[in-house]
């Protein structure tokens, strides 16, 4: 497939325009349908909200505010009330708002000023929940209040309806992510066309994949939370596999390849990898479906949808562009270089020092590791999931700043007011008792209707603190089954409390689930119990970090002021499913990328020491380099405005930050030089029965043996400065890894192996304190004479 892409690049890159270009036509013309479908069956607040919606269908929706503040007078002022009133009686004509309760009427009126009369509030009831209320009737309800202003008086708007609707302008995150990368690409590469290779491949998988997702959204419900992370995530893999994928191609042009044949071989190796990574990630974006949260059900079509054309573009379109770069993938002063011939392996480069060092002190550093992440993941004892208020957005959103009036003149409670509804009991002494409870501020019961009454309770405390968390379940647990009535406590803040209930009960077996899934895939890929069972047990330790660092900045609030994000809070609820799905499929990235060059070499060499030494000295530069990338793209999120963005980002770039340069660089190297061989070890009966799913290409069938007399190859083996090297392992093996013969040098470091006829095999030589090579040699009717000269820490690769 790569070599037909490369020879019909024209055509290949011609049909990725014409795809880009032709969804983005079909989805801008459909426009968009996303259908924010949030449901938490057999849950408290959920019957609470179903009582309301059979007495008052129009009122049972979300309950948005208008808040208003005077610098002077009082919002008693007639001038006030002449520019106020008809706004909300404006607003309360609009189709698809229940009813508006302001100050200036009715018995309540009162209640809704502030003790000392320069702030006021009326509540805005609209006919659905705040997910499914139109965010063009949101945004009229907004101008049409705020057009009331004038000098000395402020109009702001809060709540979650009005909330959907602050969003500052898209792409500035996307753009900024993308601007970083190319510059970390530029310095990886010193080519400006290899660092525009993987930008493009990135910009495709992503632009088809929105436009994918936003056609699909007419034909099922998608969140518009789908979109954002569907760029979150498809930038981040679709900027590394092709990465990944030129790095391989510029490594084979450098040892001397034809182009064609080096991005055929580099699409035959790191492509096949970016498949099965690119598979690993959708099936960890799959496990969120175990949950049974309707609502994510679309974020797992646009983030699926998005990372399958990420890879679909990887190996299909980049070979087409390979093709028209030719040697120019090259920076100037490597294709100058390559003129004189190709360029030597370099044994010498930090990568190569690293990877020595790692294999001579593995406990040292795998206990350093370990410390460093235990430290960072200390801070998750303490997580607790909730939902950030609106106290937590931007200091310039009108959301924020009629949070902050609604606290100053009513107290933090009014933020998040509770619902207890109820259909049967003594109404009259739930109130009271209601009245009596600690950290409730204020109660008030509407008119019954149907049977239905509705108790508005203000709390003392913020929606978002834990007094609020212990007060709904007191009214729950002791409240009103003391009373003897049947009521449930519904209103946003309680949704939310049983939102993070149920994640958090269900968050065991969604992590069980990927994984177990993501287990079988290591398993069927390497052949081994022991490297899938090193996987998840990275993984987990990189995500319980992940959060560590999460709790630090969200819930304790360090260095949170610096990201301008409002005050520390509890983590989203919705953020540890989301997070882990991305987490865990990035891991399993540079899980698969390391331990396929490891397991390739193991292949052929059967020397583990050798297959850990030379997979991590290949990978970790560009495992880092990538990790760099998905750091600055996931961090430019923070820029989005959005508070659950900016989390996400954050968590993400934290988790890939640790996961590439403590994880995969450091701790999955030690550990498995500790393990030696075992790392490779599956039981006959179960390799048997296994089906056979390579990430490395077949094999080369090794050429026939011609039939004739044994032969050999002998030789000596030396030191850099001629000395020789005794009881060094010379070993002998077939160009696909099958071990023929294997000798020790003797004291003058001689050594002799047999050969079984004429033929090339590969002669594989390692010794303590020293280095190890392995090389082809090519031996015909008489014995082949091969010296091998070792040196201290040299690292070489098998081709």
């Amino acid at each position: 497939m790569a070599r037909w892409c490369y020879r019909h690049r024209l055509v290949v890159l011609l049909l990725w325009v014409g795809a880009l270009f032709g969804l983005g036509f079909s989805a801008t013309t459909a426009g968009t349908d996303y259908a924010n479908v949030f449901s938490l069956p057999d849950t408290d607040s959920k019957s609470a909200y179903d009582l309301m919606q059979k007495a008052f269908p129009n009122s049972s929706g979300d309950t948005d505010t208008v808040v208003w503040k005077v610098d002077s007078g009082s919002v008693k002022d007639q001038s006030v009330q002449t520019r106020i009133q008809p706004a909300l009686d404006k607003i309360a004509d609009m189709k698809g708002v229940g009813g508006v309760t302001g100050p200036y009427s009715g018995a309540r009126g009162a209640t809704q000023i502030s003790s000392d009369g320069t702030i006021a509030y009326a509540q805005i009831t609209f006919a659905e929940q705040a997910n499914a209320v139109p965010k063009d009737l949101v945004q009229k309800v907004v101008d049409t209040a705020q057009a009331a202003e004038r000098d000395g008086l402020h109009v702001e708007l809060g709540g979650q309806a009005v909330q959907r609707v602050e969003e500052p302008p898209g792409g500035i995150a996307e753009g900024v992510g993308i601007l970083a990368a190319a510059v970390v690409l530029f310095l990886a590469f010193g080519s400006f066309y290899a660092a525009l290779l993987p930008i493009g491949i990135a910009i495709f998988g992503v632009g088809t994949g929105l436009f994918s997702t936003q056609l699909l959204s007419h034909a099922t419900d998608i969140p518009d939370l789908a979109p954002l992370l569907a760029t979150l995530i498809g930038l981040g893999v679709g900027i590394d596999y092709a990465l990944f994928i030129v790095t391989r191609h510029r490594r084979g042009l450098q040892r001397g390849l034809d182009p064609e044949e080096s991005a055929v071989i580099a699409l035959n190796t790191s492509g096949r990898a970016v498949l099965f990574a690119g598979g690993t990630v959708c099936i960890a974006l799959a496990g969120m479906l175990v949950t049974n949260l309707r609502f994510l059900d679309g974020v797992v079509v646009g983030t699926s949808l998005t990372v399958v054309l990420s890879v679909l573009a990887a190996t299909t379109l980049l070979p087409a562009l390979l093709g028209f770069l030719g040697p120019r993938v090259l920076s100037r002063k490597q294709r100058r270089k390559l003129e004189n011939g190709p360029e030597p392996e370099r044994t010498d480069n930090l990568a190569v020092r690293w990877s020595a060092a790692v294999q001579k002190r593995p406990r040292r550093i795998a206990a350093f590791a370990l410390v460093v992440m235990a430290v960072l993941a200390f801070p998750v004892l303490s997580l607790r999931l909730g939902a950030t208020d609106q106290g937590n957005d931007n200091t310039s959103t009108t959301t924020r700043k009629a949070y902050d009036l609604l606290a100053d003149g009513f107290g933090p409670g009014f933020n998040g007011p509770l619902q207890v509804v109820t259909s049967s009991g003594d109404t009259t002494t739930l109130v009271k008792d209601i009245q009596g409870t600690k950290d409730v501020a204020q109660v008030a019961a509407l008119p019954p209707k149907d049977g239905v009454t509705v108790i508005q309770v203000v709390p003392k405390t913020s929606p978002q603190s834990v007094e609020t968390d212990d007060l709904i379940d007191t009214l729950r647990d002791k409240v009103i089954p003391g009373a003897d009535a049947t009521g449930h406590v519904g209103g946003v803040t309680a949704i939310s409390k049983d939102f993070a209930s149920v994640t958090g009960d269900r968050l065991p077996l969604f992590v069980a689930t990927i994984i177990g899934l993501s287990f079988l895939l290591l398993l069927l890929a390497f052949r081994s119990l022991v490297v899938p069972l090193t996987a998840a047990l990275m993984n987990l330790i990189a995500a319980a970090a992940s959060f560590g660092v999460l709790v630090a900045i969200f819930q304790w609030g360090w260095g949170l002021s610096l990201l301008g994000l409002g005050k520390e809070g509890p983590i989203n609820a919705f953020l540890p499913v989301i997070m882990l799905s991305l987490l865990f499929g990035l891991s399993m990235d540079y899980q698969v990328f390391l331990v396929s060059r490891m397991h390739e070499e193991w292949v052929h060499t059967k020397d583990n020491a050798r297959a850990v030494r030379v997979g991590l000295a290949e990978t970790s530069r560009v495992i880092n380099s990538a990790a760099l990338i998905m750091v600055c793209v996931f961090l430019a999120f923070v820029l989005s405005g959005n508070s659950g963005a900016a989390t996400a980002g954050v968590g993400l770039a934290a988790a890939v930050a640790l996961d590439a340069f403590i994880l995969r660089t450091a701790l999955v190297p030690a550990a498995m030089h500790l393990l030696g061989n075992s790392n490779w070890w599956l039981p006959a009966w179960l390799d048997k029965s296994l089906p056979h799913l390579a990430v490395e290409p077949a094999e080369e069938p090794a050429p026939a043996v011609e039939e004739g007399p044994a032969s050999a190859v002998h030789g000596f083996v030396r030191t850099t400065e001629g000395e020789p090297v005794e009881g060094a392992s010379v070993t002998l093996r077939t160009t696909g890894g099958r071990e023929l013969d294997r000798v020790e040098a003797l004291a003058d470091g001689s050594y002799i192996v047999s050969v079984p006829g004429p033929g090339t095999y590969l002669l594989a030589t390692t010794a303590p304190s020293y280095g190890s090579t392995a090389r082809q040699v090519t031996v015909t009717d008489s014995p082949l004479v091969y010296d091998v000269e070792l040196a201290e820490g040299e690292v070489d690769v098998v081709n």
